[in-house]
């Protein structure tokens, strides 16, 4: 075993130790230890049995048990264990450079049948289509180096929520209550403030943004955001606004209310768009990827969100519109909004903005290579329980490859030498 290599199993030692002790119990760390090791080892599925088989071929019976039972069963506090894997790779990350952003996601698992916690048929961006899957809301801290995962949360479909055989089922805490993506996102945030974490704007995709309530919610907690938004968004563009209150006396109950007209209303960002001049378009780029210099055709301005401010005495205050108009295309592809300053760099804004591609980055990895989305069980705690796992497991590899000169990627782990007539269970019979 080489130095680094040596250096590299000491770590994973004392992060596995670090992880043990956030579980709770001493006797838990022996099976932590091992489902680590079978998440990070090569291999197609990263179910409990097909690991247990590389972890101890010998004894696939008895492994397989305890490690079922400590992900499926063992009463461990997922969100101390994440916490301490968050921490330990936040390490490497602010060696590089600050946290740059607080990323909110969310990543679905296909699933073929309907027992699995949570299951439903609704959008999954890993199909791109409706279709049956579990959905989890995540939030990650990210720079332009790594980035590291800080949450993991289910998002429960009200017809699960309402249901109390399959919550039973499911074990769901009695506390579960049924919450929209967004909800669930801003509760996150506050469990991540709670811990002291460095701040950072909040990015999103429009699946978050054009929820008016979670924008606020974001600026409400003292964060600037950069957010998706739908085409049909409302904005009033600059020099424009809804009319002043009217003056009906005091007693009028609409006599505190902004108001629009025929001829004075809000104009959709896509409308927007489509009144820019050419010069208001600057070619950006933001960083190079494997295919060359990732670069679009950008325009900004200064608008008012428009949301239901008919209910409302004042304004909403001014703020970024950020659209993307790729040459070729028939129409905008993207747009967001953004509380940043005034003077933001348009280059900076736009970095921004496209730090989410980190995060889709991650997510297939864990899926790939540590089988995120591999989990056989149907519960509610082994499902938090696998995804912070496979979390804890990235964290680690995203901290050795932040080092300066990180060894070989866990080239100390390796499965033990099979024994004569090995077979895995369910594999085919030699003709």
């Amino acid at each position: 075993m080489g130095r680094g290599e040596g250096q590299a199993e000491d770590r994973f030692e004392e992060y596995v130790q670090r992880l043990g002790e956030a579980s709770g119990h001493a006797d838990r760390r022996e099976p932590l230890r091992a489902y680590l090791t079978g998440l990070l080892l090569s291999g197609e599925r990263k179910s409990v049995e097909p690991m247990a088989a590389r972890i101890e071929p010998r004894r696939v019976g008895a492994r397989h048990q305890s490690m079922h039972h400590f992900v499926a069963k063992a009463p461990w506090e997922d969100q101390a264990v994440l916490s301490a894997a968050r921490d330990y790779a936040l390490s490497q990350l602010e060696r590089h450079a600050p946290v740059a952003a607080w990323i909110v996601d969310d990543t679905g698992i296909p699933k073929k049948g309907k027992h699995s916690v949570g299951v439903a048929r609704q959008y999954c961006g890993a199909l791109g289509k409706q279709d049956n899957c579990q959905i989890a809301v995540t939030v990650s801290l990210a720079n332009s180096t790594m980035s590291v995962p800080c949450a993991w949360r289910l998002y429960l479909p009200e017809e699960w929520a309402a249901d109390r055989k399959r919550r039973k089922a499911a074990d769901i805490p009695c506390e579960v209550r049924f919450q929209k993506k967004w909800q669930i996102a801003l509760e996150e945030i506050d469990r991540l403030v709670a811990d002291d974490l460095p701040r950072a704007p909040v990015v999103a995709d429009a699946g978050y943004g054009s929820a008016t309530e979670f924008r606020d919610g974001v600026v409400a907690r003292g964060f600037s955001y950069a957010v998706g938004i739908m085409k049909e968004t409302t904005v009033w563009s600059a020099g424009s606004g809804p009319l002043t209150p009217a003056q009906w006396g005091a007693r009028s109950p609409t006599a505190k209310r902004l108001r629009r007209s025929p001829h004075q209303r809000p104009l959709s960002v896509l409308e927007v768009a489509r009144q820019l001049t050419e010069s208001a378009w600057k070619l950006l780029r933001w960083r190079e990827g494997t295919r060359g210099t990732m670069q679009s055709r950008f325009a900004f301005a200064r608008v008012r969100p428009a949301h239901r401010d008919h209910l409302r005495s004042t304004p909403r205050a001014e703020e970024w519109l950020v659209i993307e108009w790729p040459k070729g295309e028939s129409e905008p592809t993207k747009y967001w909004l953004s509380t940043a300053p005034v003077t933001a760099p348009a280059e900076d804004l736009i970095r921004l903005i496209k730090l989410r591609w980190r995060i889709e980055r991650d997510y297939e990895e864990m899926k790939d290579e540590l089988g995120l989305d591999h989990y056989e069980g149907r519960g509610w705690r082994g499902f938090h329980h696998h995804g912070v796992l496979c979390m804890a497991a990235y964290a680690f590899l995203a901290a050795e490859r932040a080092r300066l000169s990180p060894p070989e990627p866990l080239a100390f782990l390796r499965a033990p030498r099979l024994p004569k007539g090995f077979r895995p269970r369910g594999a085919a019979l030699a003709s």
